[in-house]
């Protein structure tokens, strides 16, 4: 069937469709809120802001599918929306954050996993086809919670920097949660639960006391970085 022949979308499919696109696009109007926040010195809520970005990227690829975005809204391309609002919030947002936060024993260090994310964004295969990132796929905006939450040291948070910018370039094929095909629904479900403890970890201290949620929840970034290895592992670029 032509495009020309083929049927109009309802307005409800156009709505939705569209909607979608906005809820993407609000990602980058969060990055903006959480810059504002570090800019005044509230690294609390820019911590909370960037899981709230966070968020919105683990959900809106399954809204796009579940919308069929890129049938009945063809002439937007959602991925390279979806590209641009991660970059602010996966990488400028956090390197301005580790800045802040004086996680880093040198401003200049900031630049190093913007520069080898700007590489890692940019490359064709950065997700595969069988749906996988292929190298560290710069969730720095973890990196920069943890190292303020934990107050690792400066020398101990550059070195840690310095190595995930590192990992940038290894071809190791890392999960893609919501793309997966087997323990797709443990995995979101350790998700959900990993950001709930985080965020209350970072709104309500005095609530959480001397209870380690924190430390914690660092064993959902070991479960990602396990069945990351286990299910994509090393891929040869070639």
């Amino acid at each position: 069937m032509s495009l020309a022949s083929a049927p109009r979308p309802s307005p409800l499919r156009l709505t939705l469709a569209w909607s979608v696109h906005v809820f993407t696009a609000s990602g980058a109007v969060v990055a903006l809120a959480a810059l504002l926040a570090l800019g005044a010195g509230d690294l609390p809520k820019a911590a909370l802001l960037m899981l709230l970005g966070l968020w919105i990227d683990s959900v809106d690829g399954t809204l796009a599918r579940a919308a069929r975005v890129e049938e009945i809204v063809p002439r937007v391309d959602g991925r390279r929306l979806d590209d641009i609002v991660d970059y602010l919030n996966y990488v400028v947002v956090p390197a301005v954050f580790l800045v802040s936060a004086g996680s880093l024993v040198s401003w200049g260090f900031a630049a190093v996993p913007v520069l080898a994310s700007a590489y890692g964004f940019s490359q064709s295969d950065a997700k595969t086809e069988d749906h996988y990132f292929l190298g560290f796929p710069s969730y720095w905006n973890v990196v920069a919670i943890y190292l303020w939450a934990l107050q690792v040291s400066p020398l101990l948070g550059t070195a840690l920097v310095l190595l995930f910018s590192a990992a940038v370039f290894v071809p190791i094929k890392y999960v893609y949660p919501s793309r997966m095909r087997v323990l797709r629904r443990t995995t979101a479900a350790a998700s959900a639960l990993w950001l709930v403890l985080v965020a209350v970890a970072i709104a309500a201290p005095d609530l959480v006391g001397d209870l380690p949620l924190m430390e914690v929840s660092l064993l959902y970034p070991a479960y990602y970085l396990g069945i990351s290895f286990w299910l994509g592992g090393l891929r040869d670029r070639s």
